[in-house]
């Protein structure tokens, strides 16, 4: 059973009913677009394709920017990951949002577990306006930050970047992250336009300005700039908060990975190395998964895991008191949820139900 991203705020009887057509698509397909990259790695490739884009796939060295003060790893041989789905606003992407916003955001988070056995896995999304207590992070610049309360879980990332988002999420869950995967949507441009556009399935009209962005409803093709504008705009959908843009994101990657499973990009080397190359060029991992050889490993043992099988989970969250526009762990939901994790067993039901949404 998926359990649904909730509405934010007073706003939220607002996109009740939009919330409920989104559900099935909601939390965990960038998922599938992570997986997508790791079969390209496993797929045969040849020294020539290898030598060009094994230098595309950018690395974080988490063991040597964490240090040894982090939680145990699991008693089994389950793994977890942290999948950010990330949006750069550099360079050509500047103009994104009506050129309102700059840097980048980390717009999806999900810890995925995938127990011992490797036939299954379970992702879940931490809202974006999650209040969390920030541990101690290093800044860019050189020197730390002291750690932080209440402030918003999207800052982190923003502030601070990728290491502080995995010390963040490992102390507030206890929980042991194996690897981090980082996609960008920025990234996608390229990769839309090499495999000649993807079609969606648009449920209302979208109309955005700032964007240049005007869809009808009905399934469109979109080529890699109107993908790019569709996965970024919020202004021209639903009552314009985050929430549909998280569901256009999500539905793009199924059709993304749709168009590609129906092509035979094996049977072209010349297009496989072309989406293969854009692919990695929006990937960023941990220092133990940056190669496509280090990708290709992982790929295979991860072989059993059917992600159309996949169970999405929120993080139990209720609404602060002090600002109903922000959201807190719901308890004792969240530690019941983090403890079935942490302990590689199955997730009560109770440890899925979040006060906010009434579920």
């Amino acid at each position: 059973m998926s359990h649904d991203v909730m509405p934010q705020g007073p706003r939220a009887a607002r996109r009740g009913k939009s919330s409920q057509r989104k559900r099935k698509r909601r939390t965990g397909r960038i998922i599938l677009l992570t997986l997508l990259v790791l079969v390209l790695a496993a797929g045969g490739t040849t020294y020539w394709m290898y030598s060009s884009i094994d230098g595309n796939i950018k690395g974080v060295d988490l063991n040597k920017a964490l240090g040894d003060d982090r939680p145990q790893r699991l008693p089994t041989t389950g793994q977890n990951l942290l999948v950010l789905g990330s949006d750069s606003r550099a360079g050509a992407n500047a103009s994104l949002d009506g050129g309102k916003v700059s840097g980048a955001r980390s717009d999806t988070a999900l810890v995925v577990h995938i127990p011992e056995g490797r036939t299954r896995a379970t992702a879940i999304s931490i809202p974006r306006d999650t209040l969390v207590t920030r541990p101690e992070c290093e800044k860019s610049g050189g020197g730390t930050a002291p750690s932080k309360q209440r402030v918003m879980f999207n800052s982190v990332y923003s502030q601070f970047g990728p290491a502080c988002v995995v010390k963040t999420v490992e102390k507030m869950s206890g929980v042991r992250l194996d690897h981090y995967l980082e996609i960008d949507f920025s990234g996608f441009k390229d990769l839309v336009d090499a495999i000649g556009g993807v079609t969606v399935d648009i449920e209302e009209p979208i109309k955005d300005g700032a964007a240049g962005l005007d869809l009808a409803a009905g399934p469109q093709k979109l080529d890699g700039t109107e993908s790019l504008a569709f996965v970024r705009t919020r202004y021209g959908v639903g009552d314009g908060s985050d929430l549909g843009r998280i569901g256009n994101q999500q539905k793009f990657l199924m059709a993304l990975l749709g168009e590609i499973k129906r092509q035979d990009l094996l049977g072209s080397p010349t297009k496989a190395y072309t989406v293969a190359d854009s692919a990695t060029k929006a990937l960023t991992t941990d220092s133990e998964l940056d190669s496509l050889t280090k990708l290709s490993e992982f790929a295979q043992s991860m072989n059993g895991v059917d992600p159309s099988s996949m169970e999405t989970i929120m993080l139990p969250v209720a609404y602060d008191k002090k600002d109903p526009n922000r959201v807190v762990a719901a308890e004792p939901n969240a530690s019941q949820l983090w403890k079935a994790i942490r302990e590689d067993t199955r997730i009560p039901e109770s440890a899925k139900k979040s006060p906010a949404t009434g579920g």
